[in-house]
């Protein structure tokens, strides 16, 4: 069968393969725009009516441990550049099996993801046009994202690029606002002046009591799903050993600035009890404060940060079945590239999925309710993922002690960290139990886990029978970029 877009290769030239046309430049922006999703813009409304202004200490939490991951999954990159994805890592480090489980279940979190920033498209352009169907912004994203997909990846840095600088701006200008407005004790239409002790006026600044505080952490971790995106992404970028462990740690900043920076000022302006659960609190902070056009601009900032994220999880997921196809795990079709070098039949087949957010739009109660159950979804099986990538570090440090010594990049503590990690997500999932809005999801995690352990057996017979491999090797030798850098 011959590629879709290039003419047939010969029978020995080797496959085509995805391309590194992605700049220091893209690879910082889209590990910033990663961290700044639906998840902050809409869920954090959520999280402030579960949790009061103990939302700062959730996000800082929650923020310390996405951080050790981080730097687990940028030392495993760094230490075998042949590593694309932490799919690689996991079938490596693992097992043919963790590679299947992980790669097919990050794909699927962000189909889920990618279906939860379309539900919030949807309620972002109600604000602007309330009476439009919601089907028609959902139909029309979904075809948007299939587009932009389409085009060589350069593009979708440079689209991402864009898309964080407007969100970077919007961010900081509202943070920039929020300053002003409390430093001049600014007093709204309705009353209420800004100050920062509206932090702890209005309850403390743990108001719900411990039971909120724990239960914040449910929402709270959706909204850092897409930081691992910087790891899919470093497989396209030029200079990975130089500009990945900038992208990873300039997480702490960004958690500081964009989530806790955030979250306190719009508390300051807004007390945490007049913020309502299904909107941003990013708009009603600036509707409340008298800000009608401020307002506007900050809902369409938000609007398009939804597309970014769905662009960067559709992005993600496809490079992810692409692996998954090369390593015979998912239909040959899968791996082929066009002559742009553009994973074509996997991003048609993912895209095929977004368009279920369109009946999930009627099978609820409103756009909150679908929101908060697909990101509840995304958030359970995105814990798999990262669990993956800290038991594929602990494998690491065992198998490889003197390269993990010398690495350059080493995850900090690496002897304790992972242990916690591991704890604080049995905490996380003891929290997605007790909630009643998010309980349905974690309880029907195992029937994917266990389609998905079926497949693999059927799949694991197949590659057997055929005499095939059970998985892609990952090569040993030298890659190319070390090369270079050597002879200079």
């Amino acid at each position: 069968m011959t590629d879709l877009a290039a003419p047939a290769a010969p029978a020995d030239a080797p496959p085509r393969d995805l391309e590194r046309g992605l700049k220091n430049r893209h690879l910082q922006l889209i590990a910033i725009g990663g961290a700044i999703g639906t998840g902050l813009f809409l869920g954090s409304g959520t999280v402030i009516s579960l949790t009061g202004p103990s939302i700062i200490f959730v996000y800082m939490i929650i923020g310390v441990f996405v951080f050790f991951i981080m730097r687990a999954l940028g030392e495993l990159l760094l230490s075998n550049l042949h590593y694309k994805t932490f799919g690689d890592i996991a079938k490596d480090m693992l097992g043919p099996w963790a590679g299947f489980f992980v790669s097919w279940t990050y794909w699927f979190s962000w189909v889920v993801a990618c279906v939860a920033d379309i539900v919030a498209i949807t309620a972002y352009t109600q604000y602007f046009a309330p009476d439009i169907p919601v089907w028609v912004p959902a139909l029309l994203t979904a075809i948007g994202l299939t587009i932009l997909n389409l085009q060589p990846v350069k593009w979708f840095g440079e689209t991402e690029f864009w898309f964080a600088i407007v969100k970077i701006v919007a961010i900081l200008g509202l943070i920039a606002v929020g300053i002003v407005l409390i430093v001049t004790g600014y007093t709204s239409p309705d009353g209420v002046q800004a100050s920062v002790t509206n932090l702890w006026e209005h309850g403390g600044l743990f108001p719900l009591g411990a039971s909120g505080f724990i239960m914040g952490f449910q929402m709270g971790v959706f909204a850092f799903i897409g930081v691992e995106l910087v790891g899919t992404a470093a497989a396209e970028t030029q200079n990975p050993r130089r500009n990945l462990p900038k992208a990873i740690n300039s997480i702490v900043v960004r958690i500081i600035v964009f989530y806790v920076g955030a979250m306190v000022v719009i508390m300051s302006i807004t007390p945490w009890d007049q913020i309502e659960a299904g909107t941003s609190p990013f708009t009603s902070t600036l509707l409340l404060a008298g800000f009608g056009a401020a307002a506007f601009a900050i809902n369409l900032v938000v609007l398009t940060s939804a597309a970014s994220s769905a662009n960067s999880g559709l992005y993600s997921g496809t490079r992810m079945l692409f692996g998954l196809a090369k390593d015979g795990h998912a239909a040959r079709v899968f791996a082929k590239v066009d002559r742009r070098f553009i994973p074509r039949n996997a991003v048609f087949f993912t895209c095929v999925f977004l368009f279920a957010a369109i009946p999930l739009l009627y099978a609820g109660d409103g756009v909150v309710q679908a929101f908060t159950f697909v990101s509840s979804v995304c958030a359970t099986l995105v814990l798999f993922t990262w669990g993956s990538i800290v038991a594929s570090h602990l494998v690491y440090q065992r198998r490889y002690p003197e390269k993990h010594a010398s690495s350059a990049f080493r995850m900090p503590f690496a002897k304790v960290t992972p242990w916690l990690v591991f704890a604080f997500f049995a905490f996380i999932i003891v929290t997605l139990l007790l909630g009643e809005s998010t309980r349905p999801a974690l309880l029907a995690a195992p029937i994917w886990f266990a389609v998905l352990g079926g497949c693999w057996m059927l799949r694991r017979r197949r590659l057997l029978r055929e005499g095939q491999p059970l998985t892609g090797a990952i090569p040993t030798t030298t890659h190319p970029l070390d090369e270079v850098d050597s002879e200079r």
